[in-house]
């Protein structure tokens, strides 16, 4: 007996038992992810988590998980909620007039899920794939890894209050006008048709009305699955890369050829950093650094925002959902924004 079969025969009451069953062993499996790759590698293997290779290793394995679990989780929880309101009623309740409020309240989801730019792919798989307009979830993925209480705390530790706020202000504005300019581009054409489609039973659902629990449990497993055989190759690439450039920085080249006396510090700062990948507090150290050795603090903020709003292993778990062109213009609108920050930051500060 398939899933789907099972999933029709169960009685209610079994139903959800097993929705409950899975949705501990989720939570659990996301808590010992962490914790389990530690013990594995660092005390059962003896890898120095510490060191360049072992701290890749680490980060691959314990990424892979995390994504991959975190993918499951959204589109499962997103694909049940979505077949109770088509796609065109949840575009007309956060399109058109009320993008602008749409922008604003996706970024300030993105404040309060602080994802990695990686982590923050699944929820804007969900997120699209329930008829969210584009320019709205692009608002979420952008600030959800550039804004979050880590960060923050960590800022006002090194810097104070005035920097911090000024980082926090021109996240969101990136974020929420990042999310407006890409919106009015009406780019959803650029979009993966697939992401769009919901299926029942292996075909492609026209109606939600009338839907049982049973179709809607059955439809969330099956997007999961979907999902997933679609985008593993790209998650494998897009985390091992990640896991090659995790935690590398060029502290010496930005020390040479971003200094204060450079015009260009702010692009050389945005380019170098957009193919890196951390969060941000992985990237604070060098921040406090280069800070110390006298480099402005627009362009290390514009560094820093570069780090942990775009990163080459996003753009590669991307790339299964979005057509190139689509990615470049994100890229492009980003960066811009981005470039624009760190040139005010450096003639205001």
């Amino acid at each position: 007996m398939t899933v789907a079969e099972r999933i029709q025969a169960a009685t209610p009451t079994r139903r959800w038992v097993g929705l409950g069953v899975a949705a501990a062993t989720w939570f659990v499996l996301y808590e010992v992810n962490r914790p389990f790759w530690d013990w594995l590698l660092g005390d059962v293997v003896g890898v120095d988590l510490a060191g360049r290779l072992g701290s890749g290793v680490h980060f691959f394995l314990y990424d892979s998980v995390k994504i991959a679990l975190l993918l499951g989780g959204i589109i499962f929880v997103v694909t049940v909620l979505r077949s109770f309101m088509s796609v065109e009623r949840t575009r007309a309740l956060l399109g058109g007039k009320r993008e602008g409020l749409g922008n604003v309240m996706a970024a300030g989801l993105g404040v309060v899920t602080p994802f990695c730019s990686c982590s923050a792919v699944p929820a804007f798989i969900g997120f699209v794939a329930a008829g969210v307009p584009l320019g709205v979830t692009m608002s979420f993925l952008i600030a959800s890894p550039l804004i979050n209480e880590v960060a923050i705390a960590l800022l006002f530790g090194l810097f104070g209050l005035g920097p911090t706020l000024m980082y926090v202000g021109a996240g969101l504005t990136v974020a929420i006008v990042s999310g407006l300019v890409l919106g009015r581009l009406r780019l959803e054409r650029w979009v993966e048709p697939f992401v769009f489609e919901t299926r029942l039973g292996g075909q492609v659902v026209d109606s939600t009305a009338g839907l049982t629990w049973g179709d809607r449990i059955q439809m969330g497993v099956e997007e999961v699955g979907t999902i997933l055989r679609k985008i593993w190759p790209y998650l494998v690439v897009g985390i091992g890369v990640g896991a090659v450039i995790h935690g590398w920085a060029p502290e010496d080249f930005f020390a040479t050829y971003a200094g204060a006396d450079n015009p260009f510090a702010v692009l050389i700062a945005v380019a170098v950093g957009v193919p890196l990948y951390s969060n941000a507090a992985g990237i604070l150290p060098l921040v406090e650094a280069l800070y110390d050795k006298g480099l402005p603090m627009g362009t290390l903020l514009a560094f820093m925002m570069a780090v942990v709003a775009l990163s080459l292993p996003e753009l590669i778990l991307l790339r299964r959902v979005l057509k190139p062109r689509l990615i470049v213009t994100f890229v492009g609108v980003v960066a811009a924004g981005i470039v624009m920050v760190g040139y005010l930051f450096n003639a205001v500060l």
